[in-house]
């Protein structure tokens, strides 16, 4: 299992919709578990307040990116680091941020 696993199964991955020989290109999906997605929007949307999160979601937004999108990286970020500490069975340690002078 690899952690874009976890994503998909969580509905955070982007899903291809295509009919055919007509592909039309990767959009967010409308499965997956609503309560494992909610949960993971909502822990993105808190970790706003977190400085490494923030600098993550701003470069998102940096790259052309609207506020829902950037906030779905973030959270498939967290699903990924979610499914490393699962994986490892370590508990997470926060990386010490570069302060700015």
């Amino acid at each position: 299992m690899e952690a874009g696993h976890l994503a998909a199964y969580v509905g955070l991955a982007p899903a291809t919709r295509s009919s055919g020989s007509s592909i039309r290109g990767e959009q967010h999906s409308r499965t997956g578990n609503k309560q494992l997605k909610r949960a993971f929007f909502l822990s993105a949307f808190a970790a706003l307040g977190d400085p490494t999160s923030r600098a993550y979601y701003d470069k998102k937004i940096s790259q052309g990116k609207h506020h829902t999108q950037a906030l779905l990286c973030l959270a498939i970020r967290r699903a990924d680091v979610l499914f490393v500490m699962l994986r490892d069975r370590t508990v997470y340690e926060p990386q010490p941020s570069a302060s700015i002078t």
